[in-house]
């Protein structure tokens, strides 16, 4: 029974899909029991080795083997193309910098980035990053913030999201409450930040409380562990984090979504499948789930623990009725965008709005 029943919870889940730009059988037969609210594409989703006629051809399929095996009549089709090393595509998408190196052409970019995506079917980026890059140490954040202080990534960070969305593509903030000061990648390990909620709020958390008056529909949070605000949980999991501080004292209306719980810094936390139930009694609402780092098979078992909560009345059903309501009204928004080839001068222009970047892509950052 609960195999049948996991369809219900489905608004509660964002799945990566396996390393192929054709849709894998095990990835058909998981959306079409799942029926997820959204997909996240990654590079290895992408023909790489033909020419954009010829990729785009592939991609068009792909999307729409994705949608008729969801079933869905809107879902989510997300990416994460941030800039500099953050960036999936294949030519001739625009490969713009880090956004340190065109904040001040934010709303340019943003236009030119939306555009883009929207022409690939996408309509959810994982963008912009609401960070600010206060540790020179840090491994994996640096440039991807807009600046070194709340005031730069602020002047930065709205007008790209509102020239992106303004393209059909809807922005996602992250990664609250703030990654910016951290010294471990989150991709390996747990990071670890011994700062009280006064410090956060006088910094980390005024890009997202700008963000947030101004009236972004989701944000990502962070695995992080703040001992000093909620010792027994990184924020992924933590209600001090999730429904104390972003909703009821920042106001936050809209979706909050998790970064991929296989990355090495939830590692342990997910073993056990109920902890899906606990992150979404935190405040959450959508889990993210890729085969990147773990098997996104995994989705179907945290689905039915999801079932199993609520059935047993260890998972609030109103709250979780609020939250599926918060999805369904996002989806009712989203932009459903068809896959269509974009002239050449659109990316002769696009090109020459903000800094390029030349180096080599990666799989996940």
């Amino acid at each position: 029974m609960l195999g049948k029943s996991i369809a219900a919870v489905g608004d509660h889940f964002l799945v990566g899909l396996r390393p192929s730009p054709v849709l894998h059988d095990l990835d058909r037969a998981l959306l079409a029991d799942l029926r997820p609210a959204g997909v996240i594409l990654y590079k290895s989703n992408f023909r790489h080795d033909l020419p954009y006629e010829a990729w785009l051809e592939s991609h068009a399929r792909l999307v729409e083997e994705i949608r008729a095996a969801t079933g869905r009549p809107r879902m989510f089709i997300a990416i994460d193309h941030e800039g500099g090393r953050v960036c999936r595509t294949p030519p001739p998408i625009t490969r713009f910098s880090y956004a340190a190196r065109w904040a001040e052409q934010a709303a340019d970019v943003g236009r030119a980035m939306g555009r883009e995506l929207a022409a690939l079917g996408v309509n959810l980026n994982f963008a912009p990053v609401l960070d600010i890059h206060t540790n020179p140490n840090n491994p994996v954040i640096g440039e991807r913030a807009f600046g070194t202080t709340a005031e730069a990534v602020i002047a930065a960070a709205l007008p790209f999201i509102q020239a992106m969305e303004s393209e059909k593509v809807m922005a996602c903030g992250k990664h609250f409450p703030g990654h910016g000061d951290t010294s471990i990648d989150s991709h390996l390990g747990l990071p670890s930040l011994g700062v009280d909620a006064d410090a956060l709020r006088a910094r980390e958390l005024r890009p997202f409380a700008a963000a947030i008056e101004a009236g972004v529909s989701m944000l990502m949070t962070s695995h992080i562990l703040f001992p000093a605000i909620d010792p027994n949980a990184p924020v992924t999991l933590s209600r001090r984090f999730g429904t104390e501080i972003l909703r009821t004292e920042m106001g936050f209306a809209g979706v909050v979504v998790s970064d991929d719980i296989g990355m090495g810094a939830m590692k342990g936390f997910f073993d056990a499948p109920e902890a899906a139930a606990s992150f979404l009694a935190a405040g959450s609402d959508m889990l993210m789930v890729c085969a990147h780092f773990t098997d996104s098979g995994r989705a179907r078992n945290f689905a039915e623990a999801i079932v199993r909560a609520l059935d047993e009345g260890r998972l609030d059903a109103a709250e979780l009725a609020r939250s599926r309501a918060r999805i369904e009204a996002l989806l009712d928004r989203a932009p459903m965008n068809e896959v269509h080839p974009l002239p050449e001068g659109a990316f002769r222009a696009h090109g020459g709005v903000g800094t390029l970047f030349a180096e080599a892509t990666v799989e996940v950052v």
